[in-house]
């Protein structure tokens, strides 16, 4: 018995673990949006097309048009490992 105590006492730690991240991660996802919109920077997209703020929304790209002259040319999209 004496040699069982140390994995019932880290079966015992990890399941507690378990359950207190599970409870973290329910409440963080309910106000992701809400956080993300309130802490971060916001672009404002009046006068954007439906599927250039659908690109902003999904991928983060904001359209050429929007960021200016790029010196970086064509390959410049503003997407990180893009196609």
């Amino acid at each position: 018995m004496e040699r069982n105590t140390p994995m019932w006492i880290a079966i015992g730690v990890l399941f507690l673990a378990t359950l207190f991240l599970t409870y973290e991660a329910s409440s963080i996802t309910g106000n992701a949006i809400s956080a993300a919109n309130t802490n971060a920077r916001t672009i404002d997209t009046t006068g954007w097309t439906a599927n250039e703020v659908m690109n902003y929304e999904m991928h983060g790209t904001i359209p050429a048009r929007i960021q200016g002259g790029s010196s970086r040319g064509s390959a410049g999209s503003g997407m990180v490992g893009g196609c």
